[in-house]
């Protein structure tokens, strides 16, 4: 497969991913997406090892608009190297009160994942910690320390985007109470 067909089928899947994700966690306008991305792995590669401009735009081309369209918020987790810290809108930041920390993240640091998202955006900051509605882990990049508790797996039928498996997962509110407790339906 060329170059072009490759970018071209990693948009389609991320778009899959992102539709399926809003559908199954019934996302909502102000909700919160965390997104951990290796590029590499994407391209079938040791995530950390060929982090990749081309292949994050191609991802980012399947969701961003449809998030936005949503009025869903994104926060794109860095790598390691920016200690997963969360690329977001300053509006968010402002909205939930949330710390700024400054750094730009770089393909090298931070990763072509949140140096996207940074590009994108249209007023950028970088914050340490989030607690997300739901998430999208493309590559084993570990975002759950940024979910609300209580996570739960989600199965969506788009399992890979390039080579890289996605993992999903969408938060509930804790069940408090005991035998002759009654829940909200429409919170589980």
């Amino acid at each position: 497969m060329g170059l072009d067909k490759m970018l071209e089928q990693i948009t389609k899947d991320s778009n899959a991913v992102f539709t399926q994700l809003i559908e199954t966690a019934k996302l909502h306008e102000g909700s919160i997406v965390v997104l951990g991305c290796s590029t590499s792995e994407v391209s079938g590669e040791r995530i950390g090892t060929h982090s990749s401009m081309d292949v994050a735009a191609a991802i980012y081309d399947g969701f961003f608009d449809l998030l936005k369209e949503k009025g869903i918020f994104l926060a794109a987790q860095c790598c390691e190297h920016l200690n997963r810290a969360l690329v977001i809108e300053r509006e968010l930041a402002q909205l939930y009160r949330i710390p700024i920390v400054n750094a730009v993240p770089q393909p090298k640091a931070g990763g072509s994942s949140a140096t996207t998202a940074y590009s994108r955006f249209d007023d950028p900051v970088l914050v340490e910690h989030i607690q997300a509605d739901a998430g999208v882990d493309i590559g084993g990049t570990l975002i759950g320390m940024h979910l609300k508790e209580t996570a739960v797996p989600l199965r969506l039928p788009q399992k890979k985007i390039g080579e890289a498996f996605v993992a999903s997962a969408r938060t509930r509110a804790k069940f408090i109470g005991g035998a002759r407790a009654v829940y909200d339906e429409s919170l589980l």
